[in-house]
């Protein structure tokens, strides 16, 4: 996922700037971040195009588990009709059919379940990526303010300090 591989250009950006001095701040190139920011969000609604796929595709899988139950059991109606003539070959029809229906409807709900389960987990990932995404965003840009802010102050204080020096 190339989400991915821009959040680690991000976090390497921010691991390989440089510290200031007697701090544990860093100094980063703005224009840089703001680029790999800009990538992310562009590549965000692939991501979300993705989900959306899956969802379609469950839908889809679920449309045709139903056919395939609705088959099946039109099979075992028709197998039964055929059968219904002899006393002894109609139990043994009724019997069948119920096994059958119970097949496939028990297909159907494995087939359903696993589907919802597949574009819960895709869904999820996504989900996932986006809140990490969104948290390390937040976490990066308050970090850059905080050093701006302590970076103003110190050059706001050897102002201070130089004015103080002249009086």
């Amino acid at each position: 996922m190339e989400i991915f591989t821009l959040l680690e250009t991000l976090e390497d950006l921010l691991e390989g700037s440089r510290n200031l001095p007697f701090s544990a701040k860093s100094v980063v190139d703005k224009d840089e971040m703001l680029d790999l920011i800009k990538e992310i969000r562009l590549k965000l609604p692939d991501e979300l195009k993705q989900a959306k796929w899956v969802k379609e595709e469950r839908q889809r899988i679920l449309v045709e588990a139903q056919k395939e139950a609705d088959g099946i059991v039109k099979e075992a109606e028709n197998r039964i009709i055929a059968m219904i003539d002899e006393h002894e070959i109609t139990r043994k029809a009724y019997d069948q059919k119920t096994e059958i229906i119970e097949t496939a409807n028990e297909m159907s709900r494995e087939i359903s379940k696993g589907t919802k389960e597949y574009a819960d987990t895709i869904l999820g990932s996504a989900e996932g990526v986006l809140n990490e995404t969104l948290q390390k965003l937040e976490t990066n840009i308050s970090e850059a303010l905080k050093i701006m802010e302590i970076s103003i102050q110190d050059t706001l204080k050897t102002i201070q300090n130089s004015r103080k020096e002249l009086k």
